[in-house]
């Protein structure tokens, strides 16, 4: 599968340094962040009642604007009505584990429904840059978290397919909740056309960068089956 999502972010993050804590900057509120618009795949193996799949969504959330406030980034201070340019990165890969413990295929409508072991890998990055102070700021990470969900298809016949999944785990300060829905519509056989909605909840605190953050927006895109 390959397709197209729009993100909207909504939350916080703050970077710390040194002992010193770090300004919670709202997305929105603070920054002007833009929407989150770019390319997504995904590659699926069936074997017999398990599914094995690798996917990958990129998040880019940029803005520009003045600050109403000032912000402690990085161990450094961004003053209040600077001109502040800022990012938010994330490259998130998905590997899962789906075990179909019902796995209907002799009728009209296929269904398959079983538990879904997975492990989201999140590389972040967020920067802050004041050209006119000549401050420039970053700060990354690279987490696993591990998810425990179960995913859901029901195919009504060979041209249509409606899919479900949702995953869920929390940790060590680190929580992750990721739903997804899915109509799927193949008019020819093999290929076909995809559209859906996810929603991302994730909580992050790892390496002095915490992230508190909601994403959720519509997909669209085209696949082929083997």
């Amino acid at each position: 599968k390959a397709g197209y999502i729009s993100l909207n972010p909504d939350g916080i993050f703050a970077v710390n340094s040194g002992g010193v804590p770090g300004t919670q900057v709202d997305f929105d509120e603070d920054l002007n962040l833009a929407d989150s618009q770019d390319f997504i795949a995904e590659l699926a193996l069936n074997l017999g009642s398990f599914r094995l799949a690798a996917g990958y969504l990129p998040v880019d959330f940029s803005g520009k604007g003045n600050l109403n406030q000032t912000l402690i980034f990085n161990g450094k201070p961004f003053l209040v009505n600077s001109e502040v340019s800022s990012s938010v990165d994330m490259d998130i890969y998905d590997l899962g584990l789906t075990w179909n413990l019902l796995n209907i295929d002799d009728l009209p409508v296929r269904i398959q429904i079983g538990p879904e072991l997975s492990v989201k890998v999140v590389d972040a990055n967020v920067s802050m840059v004041d050209q006119a102070a000549g401050l420039s700021e970053s700060a990354s990470l690279i987490a696993a978290v591990p998810t425990l969900g179960a995913r859901a298809r029901v195919g009504l016949s060979d041209w249509g397919a409606l899919v479900g999944r949702v995953g869920y785990m929390e940790y060590d300060g680190n929580s992750f909740i990721d739903v997804d829905g899915q109509i799927e519509f193949s008019p020819i056989p093999l290929v076909g056309v995809f559209a859906g909605y996810r929603f991302l909840d994730l909580e992050i605190d790892e390496s002095g960068l915490f992230v508190d953050a909601t994403l959720d927006g519509p997909y669209a895109g085209v696949f082929a089956r083997f």
